[in-house]
This record gives C-alpha cells, sequence and structure tokens, in this order.
C-alpha cells in the first residue's frame, strides 16, 4: 500500500460518476483500507454510494470501528466539500438511515432511490436491491444466519489464502465456490437480475445499477441493462462511468496494486 503517492488534489483517474456499494463499515471483513487506497487514486464529479457502506447489523453484535473506517468517512466528507455531488442510498444493513430520506449531511444527500442520467441521455435507477430479496423481506432471521454464514466464509478465505500465498499459489474465493456450485445460489442471482430489471422498466428507464449480492457485473436483462457495483469486502469492485458514457467495472486488488477489469465474483444473499 505503502507504493502509492497520489494526493487527494490530484488523483490519477478521474470519471463522470463512481458507484461504490457494500462497503460493510463496522464489519471485519470490510476492507475500507483498499477502499480508502482506491478513492486516493480515482475521483469523480458524482458519487452515489449504493447502500450497505456501514453495517448496522454487525456493530449492534459487537464494535468493530478501527481507524481506517473513521478515515474513509472522512475522505468522502473532504470529496464532498470539494464539490463532488455524492448520493447515499442505504440498503438493509445501513437502514437506520432510511428515517433520514430528504436530508442533507455533511455534503452528502441521503434518499430512497434515484434516477442517474448518462451522457446518452439513457437512465438508470439507482437502487441498493434488497427489497427484492425474500429472504431479507420475510424471513429476516435467516438473512442474519447467512450474514453470519458468509463472514465465515470470508475468514476462512483469508486462512486458506494465507497458505496460498506461502506457496505462490493465485487467490481462491471459498466463497465464489460455494456459490458457483450450488443450484440454489446460481438461481437466486438470476432470480435477483430479472427482479431488478423488471422494476427499472416500471420506472421507465433503460437500466439498473444496484448492490446488495456482492456480484459485479454489467449484462443486458431483457433490454434492460443490469449493472452491479460489487462489494468492498471481498471482491473490491466498483463501477464507473467514463466521460464518454461508458460504463466499466474495476476491481482494486491488494495482491496486484493496479486497477484491473474484474471477472464475476462471489455473490451474497443479505
Amino acid at each position: 500500500m505503502g507504493s502509492y503517492d497520489v494526493s487527494d488534489e490530484s488523483p490519477e483517474r478521474r470519471f463522470r460518476t463512481l458507484f461504490i456499494s457494500d462497503v460493510h463499515l463496522g464489519a471485519r471483513g470490510s476492507q475500507a483500507d483498499l477502499l480508502l487506497d482506491f478513492l486516493r487514486y480515482h475521483d469523480a464529479d458524482t458519487i452515489y454510494l449504493v447502500g450497505d457502506i456501514v453495517d448496522g447489523w454487525a456493530l449492534k453484535s459487537s464494535w468493530n470501528w478501527p481507524q481506517s473506517h473513521n478515515d474513509l468517512v472522512q475522505k468522502l466528507l473532504r470529496k464532498a466539500r470539494k464539490g463532488a455531488k455524492i448520493v447515499y442510498i442505504p440498503g438493509n444493513h445501513d437502514e437506520f438511515l432510511r428515517n433520514y430520506y430528504g436530508t442533507h449531511f455533511g455534503g452528502i444527500d441521503v434518499v430512497e432511490n434515484t434516477v442517474h442520467t448518462g451522457v446518452d441521455g439513457k437512465r438508470y435507477l439507482v437502487i441498493h436491491g434488497d427489497i427484492f430479496d425474500l429472504v431479507v423481506q420475510n424471513a429476516r432471521w435467516l438473512a442474519h444466519l447467512g450474514d453470519k454464514a458468509y463472514d465465515f466464509a470470508i475468514q476462512m478465505n483469508r486462512f486458506v489464502n494465507f497458505f496460498r500465498r506461502l506457496f505462490k499459489v493465485p487467490y481462491w474465493s471459498l466463497s465464489q465456490w460455494a456459490k458457483q456450485k450450488v443450484k440454489n445460489a446460481v438461481n437466486y442471482i438470476g432470480a435477483f437480475e430479472q427482479a431488478l430489471a423488471a422494476e427499472a422498466r416500471r420506472y421507465d428507464a433503460d437500466g439498473v445499477i444496484c448492490g446488495h449480492i456482492h456480484y459485479a457485473v454489467i449484462r443486458d436483462e431483457g433490454g434492460i441493462r443490469y449493472m452491479n457495483c460489487g462489494d468492498w469486502v471481498e471482491s473490491c469492485t466498483a463501477l464507473v462511468e467514463h466521460d464518454d458514457g461508458r460504463f466499466e467495472i474495476i476491481t482494486w486488488a491488494d495482491h496486484l496494486q493496479k486497477p484491473a477489469a474484474v471477472p464475476q465474483v462471489a455473490a451474497r444473499a443479505a
């Protein structure tokens, strides 16, 4: 991390729009330090925080707020003070902020959802997506159980990959492997994408930008462009819109120490 030396005033890359979701500040699995490093290198005129930025579920069970989490909050507030438009769309883990729709905190607007207009005039519904997760809506206890299981998988990932690094073997994701092998998980992701595409049609939008399932992707779903930001727990991905209107998923990998295109990543249904 120390190899970077780019000041806040002169980030290496600037975009028209930056979309970030599922940072889970307060959870032990949050890689806030990597997002903070990413934001030192990347800036945008508009930044959307697409839910689960703060993990209220984790903070209720045990307080965990290291300095990197505080530094990240301060970083975003500084960007707002310097003129960036920042829009916060709460998710299920930071649902306590849903009581503050329409308010303005330190230059950050809190809204239920919004519509982003691209360079070409196309309209994209921006929404976290948890309201289309039947587990979260109808079986909250099961969602919390799944959240604990995911946290365990992340801890196991780190344990396994510690030894893989010792033997110079590439990173391997236990949770990604499980999601790709379990048919119900694959079906869940497909159903989630279809539901979000249907909601975009209801808004007469051309696409939808969301988070929630920690599965970064850009694809077409029945004529609707579906884009998911991914997460900053495992995959460390962000969605960006270039000045020419092109959308791209970027990963910020600590083992590569450089931005690169990201393949499909692990999903999380909580």
